[in-house]
């Protein structure tokens, strides 16, 4: 029994370790890069007086009403799926090498990762058939119907620090440039410029955003106030609203460019 259990352990490693699947994988980087490219357009939009929905959903909507729309979205939700698998692989298979508690940041790490790539893969999932606009509910109706269930006050608490604290992290990161450590660096020194410039503005700028995302649940907990919960399109609007919110804003919207096409660029030079 043991060597069967094994033996399905070793096909399922290899299966989620083979080179196909990476391909697609890859590939779900440069999807998320685009979600943060269009996600960044909207922001300097809205510092510009104009309008738009700058989050997940409302990227995922921009890519659904162009005219290859369809394919565009089954092509990411596939993307999306292969890059959680992958991390899905890291989680359960890899960094057993390594001392215990760092296996288990790594293990977790990854793990996290799973779950928001095969979130995005049902956001995109939902848009192709047809379903997104119409069963998305918004982040104030979550709130809502997470504050009213036992156990939902503390849950929403942890839930918006742990946004915020995920928000810092990735700030820190970009300011000591540690996300250089997950790539394959090229060997032009303007190209490896280049890729570290994109990288701490993306970081810093991506920081920012879920900062005031997980702020804004934080306070709408604490004020029982769910309706002001209104997820990283929120963050962003009321950060327009602040004193120098505009330059701001279109400061965090360029960043958020930026950390598309380091993601683009990622989808090619990551260690896998």
């Amino acid at each position: 029994m043991k060597r069967e259990l094994k033996g399905a352990a070793d096909a399922a490693e290899d299966l989620t370790n083979s080179r196909p699947l990476e391909v697609v994988a890859r590939a779900g980087f440069a999807v998320s890069g685009l979600l943060h490219f269009l996600i960044g357009l909207v922001a300097i939009r809205l510092a510009m007086g104009g309008q738009g929905q700058a989050d997940v959903s409302g990227a995922v909507e921009q890519l659904a009403s162009q005219p290859a729309g369809p394919l565009l979205l089954w092509v990411s939700f596939a993307a999306c799926v292969a890059l959680a698998l992958w991390q899905t692989s890291d989680a359960i298979f890899d960094f057993d090498h390594l001392p215990a508690k760092k296996k288990l940041g790594k293990k977790l790490k990854a793990a996290l990762q799973a779950v928001v790539y095969a979130g995005l893969a049902v956001t995109f999932a939902s848009f192709a058939m047809g379903a997104g606009k119409e069963n998305s509910r918004s982040t104030s109706d979550l709130t809502v119907a997470v504050m009213q269930a036992p156990g939902g006050y503390a849950l929403l608490l942890a839930a918006g620090a742990g946004i915020a604290v995920t928000g810092i992290i990735y700030a820190v990161r970009g300011f000591r440039q540690s996300f250089l450590k997950y790539l394959r660096l090229p060997a032009s020194e303007k190209a490896r410029t280049a890729l570290t410039v994109l990288g701490v503005a993306g970081y810093v700028a991506k920081g920012i955003a879920l900062l005031l995302a997980g702020l804004l649940v934080v306070l709408a907990t604490v004020t029982a106030h769910p309706e002001d919960s209104t997820g990283l399109d929120g963050g962003l609007k009321a950060l327009r609203e602040q004193p120098f919110g505009i330059y701001m804003l279109a400061a965090v919207g360029a960043g958020l460019i930026c950390y598309g096409v380091f993601m683009v660029v990622r989808a090619k030079l990551a260690k896998m």
